[in-house]
């Protein structure tokens, strides 16, 4: 399960996704998971799943090995699918005593559902595609004007893509950490699901231990390469706007006007 975790990690590739401008995978990101939001019906979702599907065969990142990502967030899906399932008034199919399942909470159960995965999987194609170092150059990039207001721009953008470089480093030292402690006898396996949470709890100190070692090798090796901060720093690769960065804008304007479009000619609206 833990190996699964796909966020935070980069995979190598000379495709046109990976040579875009960081600041242009960012802000396409961000502009898809708003224009999520827009959606209000199925067609609407059908619309972001082809142009993502789309955006991830460009990428020439593997769909299994993005799709391996969802299985650690599965829990988390099930309780918003039947949250909604159990919550929402309509039209009653089934119930028994205060529990009942309507056809409009079917729907809005499979409606958040699919929102959330592809939420998910356009994260992921953020991380998958953008090194660390150029993450922390666009989101410097973009939060520039903050530093016009006495915000560190700089070393906000480090921090941030410092703890996203470093999620599949923890959770590799967790999968290490566990092997270890099921090779003395302990047992992750077996028992409900409160049991199970319990016998992860002697896993967090030695976690919590490699997590302060390998803060301070980072430390250090930034210490011995004389990093002083973002003022006076200069940049090997700069990075710039190009001629696929006006293609990757238009795509998220056609998808803008095709979301629009399904909202107001599609019924089944939420």
């Amino acid at each position: 399960m833990i190996r699964d975790i796909t966020l935070g990690q980069y995979y190598g590739s000379d495709s046109p996704i990976h040579r875009l401008d960081p600041r242009t995978k960012i802000i396409g990101v961000l502009a898809f998971i708003i224009e999520l939001f827009f959606v209000k019906n199925f067609a609407g979702f059908v619309v972001c799943g082809v142009m993502l599907g789309i955006v991830v065969a460009i990428s020439r990142v593997p769909l299994s090995f993005i799709l391996r990502g969802l299985k650690p967030i599965f829990i988390i899906l099930a309780f918003t699918f039947l949250l909604n399932i159990f919550m929402i008034d309509g039209e009653v199919i089934w119930s028994w005593k205060f529990l009942k399942i309507t056809v409009e909470g079917i729907y809005r159960a499979c409606f958040m559902g699919i929102r959330l995965v592809l939420l998910i999987i356009a994260s992921s194609i953020l991380t998958l595609t953008t090194k660390p170092i150029e993450l922390t150059d666009g989101l410097e990039k973009l939060m520039w004007p903050l530093s016009k207001v006495g915000l560190p721009a700089h070393e906000m953008a480090m921090m941030m893509s410092i703890a996203l470089r470093f999620i599949p480093t923890l959770l590799q030292e967790t999968d290490k950490i566990m092997k270890a402690q099921q090779a003395r006898g302990a047992d992750f396996e077996s028992g409900n699901l409160i049991q199970r949470a319990k016998a992860l709890i002697p896993i967090l100190i030695p976690l919590f231990i490699s997590a302060f070692h390998i803060a301070s090798d980072l430390a250090m090796a930034m210490e011995a390469r004389c990093y002083r901060g973002g003022k006076g720093r200069t940049r090997m690769n700069a990075i710039h706007f190009g001629k696929n960065d006006l293609f990757a804008v238009f795509f998220l304007l056609v998808l803008l006007a095709l979301i629009i479009i399904t909202r107001r000619y599609f019924p089944w609206n939420i």
